[in-house]
């Protein structure tokens, strides 16, 4: 593993001429402008994940490919809540790291919240089972930025190039700028997708709570029994038949209705 203090084989960061170190940071200004384009709420986190790793290849000097994931470091054995890649040949490596191997520059970004990269990960010993399946892909070169908030690790970004010592500190020093806003971006994407899917949880809630009222009205119509009387034959049903409690209310319902319906239009 190459540090980031140091330049590592290959490393160009003493030798930048001024119109590359120009043109880099032409690049992730404009990598940057376009994360500050993103509208939570316009795009869905999939796509919005998509976008950011899209914009991470333009702005990192030597990215072919990048990956976003967003990750929880509570749960080792199941980290990974979402994640994208910019190229088939990236999800084919997150899916050695996440599913297959369950290690690799990702996941020592995120635990340790800290910059990683490597520049022959065939001969990468931190990563023993990862390394060589990537290497055999002729993947060669990883840098891995964690996204970071305050006391909080959202995610990391994944970037990777075929060819072999490709990432310098320069580059690291690049994405680890890029990696700041990006974090808020992502951050604000999730919490945003959270709200909606708790919102339509409440919603599916109190519609199966209305359904399920009006079947209970419907068996004491009928029964003259009382309210807990009705529940209980509404779940017994329910578990007879093996089928949700909401599913048997609506059928209920429905029944209900098309009587009705023949009543008052009768043929």
């Amino acid at each position: 593993m190459t540090k980031l203090t140091e330049d590592g084989p290959g490393s160009s960061s003493g030798s930048l001429t001024p119109e590359q170190a120009s043109a880099d940071a032409a690049d992730l200004r404009s990598g940057i402008d376009d994360l500050a384009g993103l509208v939570a709420g316009s795009l869905g986190l999939p796509e919005l994940l998509a976008a950011v790793a899209a914009f991470a290849v333009h702005a990192i000097p030597g990215a072919e490919g990048a990956g976003v994931t967003l990750l929880r470091v509570d749960r080792v054995d199941n980290m990974v809540e979402a994640l994208a890649a910019s190229a088939p040949f990236v999800a084919e490596i997150d899916e050695i790291q996440y599913v297959t191997v369950r290690e690799g520059p990702c996941i020592t970004a995120a635990l340790e919240r800290r910059t990683v990269r490597s520049g022959s990960l065939g001969g990468e010993m931190m990563w023993p089972r990862f390394g060589p399946r990537v290497g055999r892909l002729g993947v060669h070169s990883a840098l891995s930025l964690p996204l970071l908030l305050p006391g909080q690790v959202v995610g990391a970004i994944n970037v990777y190039a075929h060819g072999k010592d490709v990432f310098d500190a320069h580059a690291a020093e690049l994405g680890e700028l890029f990696a700041r806003p990006a974090a808020v971006a992502v951050h604000n994407a999730q919490v945003l997708a959270q709200a909606v899917a708790l919102a339509g949880q409440l919603q599916t809630a109190l519609s199966s709570r209305a359904v399920i009222d009006q079947a209970i009205g419907l068996i004491r119509g009928r029964s003259g029994r009382s309210a807990d009387e009705a529940f209980s034959q509404l779940r017994a049903i329910s578990q007879s038949e093996h089928r949700k409690l909401t599913e048997v209310a609506q059928r209920i319902v429905d029944e209900a209705v098309r009587r009705a319906r023949a009543r008052n239009n009768p043929t």
